[in-house]
């Protein structure tokens, strides 16, 4: 039976609460819709700029080499709306590229109240978690870039509420409205699918909910999710099946078919640094109080039906990121990054909890932790968005750049691989007007890896379409070589001059009758924050060295 949780030391009515958790998740996007629009510092990060490309109305398509097509479809549905404005009031496309992640940003926190309130019957407590949750950088940031986990982040929250609805309150509407949901954040991110089988686990240890698992609704929901997914098979089936070989090499299992290497091997201090990752995430305390939240509600000591759903929501992603780190070296930080949903609302529970205990220096020192993390928390929200507030004492404690360590702040802030893209375009601009002005036609723009051409493309001046030489470069394959490229088309190409990013000169003198390369500094409060090389290529020969055309992808 469902308990809620005592809230004799806060008294709020159910408006109150909500009207005050709409003023939070309203103000952070409106907040975030500010950010953007008043000449953010952060360019399009190199994932970002991508799904662009691929949102660019020619390459809309049934799914992708590395991710399905819901990414793109946003990206373009924020351009439509927004482009002009964009491109008017702020020189380019950046704020209408993230303007899904806000509203994504802002549905996910409202799952979390909607979620919070169904388990714990307790606004008060649903008000705490959205508070903290605009806390954590993690989730700030999530609504401000958009990447993948945007979506599929909204997509798990509001799958928890279906599910819980479905389960707990036998709503029959709300299992193909599960099932949709399902599907739609699996064309978002393939790891939607944990979902799926978190739940089985939780209904299947549940004596209760146990008969659930043999009756239709939760197989309509199953079915729908799979129908959901067929574009992401239709386009596999009709390119080898990449996207499958791409995430198993990706997870350790095997080799990408990108490159002809084995694959990985043991890593035996992966789960250690997968730990270290998750635990500076969540920066340190908030991971202590999610594993401490998660030690206390584990099943066999939980006896709450709709506690343990949470528990069984958050458990599994975890672990299973944990059980491929020694393959993985870790893997990325953000990887089980849902597990934290149905996790933070158990956080808030434990703490509300902490609130009772009868020693007034414990309640004392909760209050007090729980304060300090959360400042620290905005604090670093903040810096994320605006680390070059920072710089002058970054600067210092960094030390001056040198020839091996050209990028110093590169140590202590993560943002800098946002920066300097638009200084990079600007330069490529000044190279096409030469050129085009000496040549009487466009030169072809190119990069050395799959995320420069994204940049080039929403950047330069006209939306330039910019290709990826990066097979030849030693670069991975990716979506550009689905598309018509100077690799597999080179003789399309023949005499024309590239303007190539970063590309390995020795290389382009076999391909090109003569290269000129020179360097671009990005600089912000006189540091060093990036550079690349531009090679400006004449008369391409037709085709690249140790470039075999129709290669495995």
């Amino acid at each position: 039976m469902l308990m809620p949780v005592r809230t004799s030391r806060l008294a709020l009515s159910v408006r109150w609460c909500r009207l005050l958790a709409a003023c939070l998740i309203l103000g952070a996007a409106v907040l975030h819709l500010a950010y953007l629009a008043n000449h953010c510092p952060l360019d399009l990060a190199p994932d970002e700029a991508h799904y662009w490309d691929w949102s660019r109305p020619e390459h809309l398509d049934w799914s992708y080499y590395s991710k399905g097509p819901l990414i793109a479809y946003l990206i373009r549905g924020g351009c439509a709306v927004a482009g002009s404005w964009s491109v008017e009031h702020t020189g380019n496309l950046a704020l209408a590229v993230r303007l899904p992640a806000v509203l994504c940003g802002s549905l996910l926190l409202l799952s979390l109240y909607v979620l919070t309130v169904q388990v714990y019957r307790c606004e008060v407590l649903a008000l705490a978690v959205v508070g903290m949750g605009l806390t954590l950088p993690l989730l700030a940031v999530g609504s401000s870039l958009m990447t993948i986990d945007a979506p599929y982040t909204c997509c798990w929250g509001w799958a928890l509420v279906l599910g819980h609805r479905a389960i707990f309150r036998g709503s029959t509407w709300a299992w193909p409205l599960l099932g949709t949901v399902l599907g739609v954040g699996m064309l978002a991110k393939y790891t939607m699918i944990v979902w799926i089988p978190s739940a089985m686990l939780f209904l299947l240890l549940t004596p209760t909910y146990r008969p659930l698992l043999f009756r239709r609704g939760l197989w309509i929901a199953v079915a729908v999710a799979g129908l959901c997914c067929l574009p992401i098979l239709i386009w596999n089936a009709q390119h080898g099946w990449v996207t499958f070989r791409h995430v198993f090499g990706l997870s350790g299992l095997g080799s990408t078919g990108e490159t002809a290497v084995p694959p990985a091997r043991i890593h035996w201090l992966g789960p250690l640094r997968y730990l270290g990752g998750q635990c500076a995430l969540l920066l340190g305390y908030w991971f202590i109080v999610w594993l401490v939240a998660m030690i206390a509600s584990r099943p066999g000591r939980e006896r709450d039906e709709g506690v343990l759903y949470l528990w069984w929501l958050s458990a599994p992603m975890f672990l299973l990121f944990f059980a491929f780190s020694p393959k993985t070296d870790g893997g990325e930080m953000n990887w089980p990054v849902t597990a934290y949903l149905s996790g933070l609302v158990l956080s808030g529970a434990w703490l509300a909890k902490q609130f009772d205990d009868a020693r007034r220096w414990y309640r004392l020192g909760t209050a007090i932790n729980l304060g300090i993390f959360c400042a620290l928390g905005l604090v670093a929200t903040v810096f994320m968005h605006h680390s070059e507030y920072l710089y002058p004492l970054l600067s210092k404690i960094a030390g001056e750049s040198t020839n091996a360590n050209p990028f110093p702040l590169r140590r202590f802030d993560p943002t800098c691989r946002l920066r300097g893209w638009r200084t990079l375009a600007g330069e490529v601009d000044h190279l096409r007007i030469r050129l085009s002005e000496e040549e009487g036609r466009e030169p072809i723009l190119a990069g050395s890896s799959w995320s420069l051409p994204g940049e080039l493309g929403v950047y330069c001046a006209g939306h330039p379409q910019a290709y990826s030489i990066g097979p030849v470069m030693g670069d991975r394959h990716s979506q550009y070589d689905f598309w018509f490229n100077p690799l597999e088309n080179g003789d399309a190409f023949a005499g024309r001059t590239f303007i190539v990013v970063n590309g390995d000169e020795k290389l382009l003198r076999q391909a090109f009758a003569s290269v000129t390369t020179t360097e671009v500094v990005h600089r912000e409060a006189n540091e060093p924050i990036s550079s690349w090389h531009l090679s400006v290529c004449h008369v391409f020969q037709g085709r690249f060295p140790k470039f075999k055309k129709g290669g495995s992808y």
